[in-house]
């Protein structure tokens, strides 16, 4: 069996050099091994995917190589969740939102799949929607989770203000607010800063946490006053500066 990490240096050599053939040829012979649709997102898409968007966010790729790599992806991820098997509906419904950038949309989509095989009902809106407009679709649908995928500190302050504003005015109660992407990967203890009940490193691990109904704390409503300092993210140690900051300078 082929080492996981030097398939998936091969695989990424393929896609920052826009081999169509070679990259098609790697996703067949995973499918060939036996392996199913979810264990080629997990072990090959989504590890690839996250090294692209490292690399380019420290400027080690040409703007070429990631438009080769970006859109070629996602014409595999598009293939390999064809091949995905769907559970029966669970009576759960996701809306979901994501950043406005390529990676953006390619990141939340392997979500976006992994939830349908779930059962979940899911509606997708894709990157770069005003945080009102975000607002008013969760008022009007009442999903049972709101999903936004963010890799940019950029997006955070839209974030924060759906986050608070639904907070604060009570009007989604029972809607639970999931946080994922590169940039709540990078900045330790951001996701309860600014207010998700979960977060989580990758689509597979929304999945799961989704489907056990984990999360770490109830909404809270954004105070005037000095607010106390947040208890410690249950997956990290308590840091001297604040989360945010962290995200910008991980940027």
């Amino acid at each position: 069996m082929v080492n996981r990490e030097v398939l998936i240096e091969r695989f990424f050599d393929t896609l920052v050099n826009g081999d169509r053939p070679a990259s098609r040829q790697i996703i067949r012979e995973q499918f060939e091994s036996g392996s199913p649709a979810t264990r080629v997102i997990s072990d090959l898409l989504w590890p690839t995917y996250e090294l692209i968007e490292r690399l380019h966010r420290a400027d080690h790729l040409s703007k070429l190589s990631y438009h080769f790599a970006t859109r070629l992806l996602r014409v595999l991820v598009d293939q390999t969740c064809a091949r995905l098997e769907f559970a029966p509906s669970n009576g759960q419904s996701v809306f979901v939102s994501c950043g406005p950038a390529e990676g953006d949309e390619l990141g939340a989509q392997m979500a976006v799949d992994l939830l349908e095989t779930a059962g979940y009902a899911v509606t997708f809106a894709g990157g770069g929607l005003p945080s009102d407009e975000v607002r008013a679709q969760a008022h009007e649908r009442q999903p049972d989770i709101l999903l936004m995928f963010a890799s940019g500190p950029a997006d955070l302050p839209g974030i924060r203000e759906i986050i608070d504003t639904m907070n604060e005015i009570g009007a989604c109660k029972k809607v639970r607010i999931a946080v994922g992407g590169g940039v709540f990967n990078r900045a330790e203890g951001l996701a309860e800063e600014i207010g998700a009940h979960l977060w989580a490193t990758s689509p597979m691990e929304m999945v799961e946490l989704l489907l056990t109904g984990e999360v770490y704390q109830e909404a809270r409503i954004p105070q005037k006053t000095t607010a106390a300092p947040a208890r410690p993210s249950r997956r990290t140690k308590p840091a001297r500066e604040t989360a945010t900051d962290a995200a910008r300078d991980a940027a």
